[in-house]
């Protein structure tokens, strides 16, 4: 083996230990739980305010195109409109009803994170609460987000219709997009939610690979809702339930990335840290 290659293995190894004897994909399946209950919530909550900043008409304009792009194979334009309908219709009583459910994710996110990081000590005795509070700024910030991603629909959309190499600019460009979205997100996500405190150097190199893969990840379930698949077929020719789980399957590989993502996180802290000790000691000699 070549001395890059167990540089790289070495490497790998070393973002994997803080998960090592533990069951990282009963972890996944926790948050995915947690991120089952609250995915719809936020969604609509992310929409609703987005409405109220740049207005309903504005953001069915901006998503129309989007909709109609989307695969129909499963029904994935249809859920798509149903929710931007929704959302944007919510009322004022109903958003502060979706805000528990949405700050779920949160509690899942930090409890999942306490496991992999360290045993939860005596200044973890509110996981579920502190989750949910520190979730609030990325919550409150969804809208802006959001529309960083709107404003490049047009775009994008236009591209992928032309075809050829304007539809692989297409992809391309929404890639980097939402690259570059996921990526603050990531960070806050990282540093904040989780208990451990990495170093921002590590936090915002690991946190902004963890959103490239992710934002490829996504990409690829847009693929897969374009495949002519019968999802019914193993459940009694049920195509609901066949939907249902394989969008359950996808949110749980999506958070085995973010577990991923995160001991990678911790890893590269613990890696900074320890070289920058041995700063000193190597300028006194």
């Amino acid at each position: 083996m070549t001395s890059g290659l167990r540089r790289i293995r070495r490497v790998v190894q070393a973002a994997f230990r803080p998960v090592r004897g533990r069951d990282l994909s009963l972890h996944a399946a926790a948050i995915t739980f947690y991120g089952a209950v609250a995915v719809a919530p936020i969604a609509l909550l992310t929409i609703w305010l987005t409405g109220l900043i740049a207005g309903p008409d504005r953001i069915r304009r901006l998503t129309g195109p989007a909709v109609a792009s989307m695969p129909d194979a499963i029904g994935a334009d249809r859920v798509l409109a149903a929710l931007l309908e929704g959302g944007l219709g919510l009322t004022p009583l109903l958003a502060l009803a979706s805000l528990l459910p949405a700050s779920l994710y949160g509690e899942g996110l930090r409890r999942a994170f306490v496991s992999v990081s360290h045993p939860p000590g005596p200044d973890e005795q509110l996981i579920g609460w502190r989750g949910r509070i520190l979730l609030l700024p990325v919550l409150a910030s969804a809208p802006g987000l959001l529309m960083a991603v709107l404003m490049m629909l047009p775009l994008t959309t236009g591209l992928f219709d032309t075809g050829g190499w304007s539809g692989l600019a297409a992809v391309v460009l929404s890639f980097l997009g939402l690259w570059l979205v996921l990526s603050p997100v990531l960070v806050w996500v990282f540093r904040i939610v989780g208990p451990a405190r990495p170093g921002w150097r590590a936090t915002v190199l690991a946190g902004s690979f963890t959103a490239a893969n992710l934002s490829g990840f996504l990409h690829g379930f847009v693929l897969f809702c374009a495949l002519p698949l019968d999802l019914g077929i193993p459940f009694g020719g049920f195509d609901a339930i066949g939907g249902v789980v394989a969008v359950l399957l996808w949110l749980f590989l999506f958070h085995v990335i973010v577990l991923a993502g995160y001991s990678a996180t911790l890893a590269l802290s613990r890696w900074q840290r320890r070289r920058g000790s041995l700063l000193p000691w190597r300028t006194a000699h």
